[in-house]
C-alpha cells in the first residue's frame, strides 16, 4: 500500500493511468491495486522461503558431525553426544541437518546397519525434496493468480468501453472515439502489468527454491560424508 501511495504521488498522469487506473471511479479499488498486492504478497512469502535457504546453508558450519579423516562412529558411545547435540539444537525442527543427523543416528543405534542408515537417510532426502516443493504451492497460486487477474482487468475494461460507445446518449458525443480508446488502453494495461509481475515472480521463485534444494543436497552430502561413511558395527 505504501508503494501504491508513493507511485500515485510521484509518476505522472499517464503512468498511473497504466500502473494504478487512478482515473478509475472505483479508486483505490481497481484491478492494478489488486495486481500490486498479490505481486508484494509474493515477494513477502519469497523473502521467507529465501531467509529459509540461508538458515539451512548455515546448519553445515555448526559441527554436529566430526570432519576429520580418522574418526570412525560405533553405536552407542561414539553417537549419543551427536544424537544429544542435534536433539538440543533449537534448529532440531526446522531444518534439514540436524533432522537428517536425528533420524540416521537412532536408525544405526537400532539396526546396527550402515546399508540400512543410508537408505533411511535416500528415503529421507527424497521426503524433504518433496517437503521443498510443497512449501512453493502459494507462490505457485499468486502466480497464476495475477495473469488471471490482469485478464479479468481487460475484460471488465472492454466491457466498459463497449458500454460507453453503445449508449445512445455518448454517440453524438465529439471525443467519443477518445473515450473509448482510452477506456480499451487501460484495459490492456492490466493484462500487460499482470504478465510482467508474474514473470518476475517466477524468476524469483527459480532462484529461491533451487537455494533451498541445493542447501538439501549439501545437507545430504554433509551426512553421507561424515556419518554414513563413518559408521562402523563390530
Amino acid at each position: 500500500m505504501v508503494v501504491i501511495a508513493l507511485l500515485a504521488r510521484v509518476l505522472p498522469t499517464s503512468a498511473t493511468s497504466i500502473l494504478l487506473d487512478i482515473k478509475r471511479s472505483t479508486w483505490p479499488l481497481t484491478v492494478q491495486n489488486i495486481l500490486w498486492l498479490a505481486f508484494f504478497a509474493g515477494l513477502g512469502e519469497l523473502s521467507i522461503r529465501w531467509r529459509a535457504g540461508r538458515l539451512e546453508e548455515s546448519q553445515i558450519d555448526r559441527n554436529y558431525l566430526p570432519e576429520d579423516d580418522e574418526t570412525v562412529l560405533r553405536p552407542g558411545d561414539d553417537l549419543t553426544p551427536i544424537y544429544q547435540q542435534v536433539r538440543n539444537s533449537k534448529y532440531r525442527e526446522i531444518c534439514f541437518v540436524p533432522r537428517l543427523i536425528e533420524r540416521c543416528v537412532l536408525g544405526f543405534n537400532i539396526s546396527h546397519s550402515a546399508d540400512q542408515t543410508n537408505s533411511l537417510l535416500n528415503s529421507s532426502l527424497e521426503l524433504y525434496l518433496h517437503e521443498i516443493d510443497l512449501r512453493y504451492n502459494i507462490i505457485r497460486y499468486i502466480t497464476w493468480v495475477i495473469p488471471s487477474l490482469g485478464f479479468i482487468g481487460t475484460v471488465i475494461g472492454i466491457m466498459m468501453a463497449l458500454n460507453y460507445a453503445g449508449d445512445r446518449a455518448n454517440v453524438e458525443s465529439a471525443d467519443m472515439l477518445y473515450q473509448v480508446t482510452e477506456r480499451l488502453g487501460v484495459a490492456f494495461s492490466t493484462t500487460l502489468l499482470a504478465l510482467v509481475m508474474a514473470s518476475i515472480l517466477v524468476f524469483i521463485q527459480n532462484l529461491v527454491q533451487g537455494k533451498e534444494e541445493t542447501a538439501l543436497n549439501k545437507a545430504g552430502q554433509y551426512c553421507l560424508d561424515n556419518l554414513i561413511n563413518r559408521l562402523y558395527s563390530p
